[in-house]
């Protein structure tokens, strides 16, 4: 088997971010993994808010899966964050021949047929409808200090504060019509959380119903507070999947 036979043989790693965050998030998980890793882009990253305004979710996961279709390796796990499970439920289901694991690092997960804003209980729901048609996808700098960034370095919240990217609107309310893949599945719970709640998180543990549970705890980065804790998971999840082939 020649080398390149060798890197299309085995298995890797696909991630895909949460809203407002660049690929480059996951860089100290992929430190060492010994796995092939793709970090997925989001469309139109260094163009203007107004470039991305009329992007659909289907317009996002047609990006994505390109990137896809250009790697080399054939086997991966997907492993989504946030607002980039429905995203990841929806590009699953385009590479099920290609898919095979699933984890959810506090991620949304909604029922077959919803958005982002479905997860959402109905009081908030209504409310984030409302201040993102007015007031667009970046949050104040306060609330991503307090719910994205609770348990980083003063350093590291500046960072995500300053690098944060408003998104389509559409990411939050298209409908994602797909069930969960029929794969192995695993949900990584954020035990200090402050952007997604426990009970919230234990609803998506619920949509997603996945074969295991593991816990961090950790706010709603894990991949910049704890990558080594979040990266000996994914190590574990990986034998776990090489081990049914």
């Amino acid at each position: 088997m020649n080398k390149q036979e060798l890197i299309q043989e085995k298995m890797g790693f696909v991630f895909v971010n949460g809203a407002g965050l660049e690929s480059g998030i996951w860089g100290k998980v992929q430190e060492g993994l010994h796995h092939p890793c793709l970090l997925i882009d989001f469309p139109l990253r260094k163009g203007t808010v107004e470039s991305r305004k009329e992007l659909a979710l289907a317009d996002y996961v047609s990006h994505m899966r390109r990137q896809v279709d250009e790697w080399e390796t054939r086997r991966f796990v997907i492993v989504a964050h946030s607002l980039g499970g429905v995203l990841a439920l929806r590009l699953a289901s385009e590479l099920s021949d290609r898919l095979a694991g699933f984890v959810a690092v506090g991620a949304a997960i909604p029922k077959k047929g919803g958005s982002f804003l479905s997860i959402l209980p109905f009081p908030k729901r209504i409310l984030m409808s409302a201040i993102l048609r007015k007031m667009g996808t970046k949050p104040p700098e306060s609330a991503i200090r307090t719910g994205l960034c609770n348990d980083l370095s003063p350093e590291q919240a500046s960072e995500i504060v300053r690098g944060f990217v408003p998104e389509s609107v559409r990411v939050y309310t298209d409908r994602v019509d797909v069930s969960p893949p029929a794969v192995p599945k695993l949900y990584v719970k954020l035990t200090k959380d402050k952007e997604f709640s426990p009970s919230l998180q234990n609803k998506m543990i619920s949509n997603l119903s996945p074969q295991s549970v593991q816990s961090l705890e950790t706010g709603h980065l894990p991949m910049l507070s704890n990558p080594d804790g979040l990266k000996l998971v994914l190590q574990d999840f990986l034998s776990h999947v090489e081990g049914l082939r």
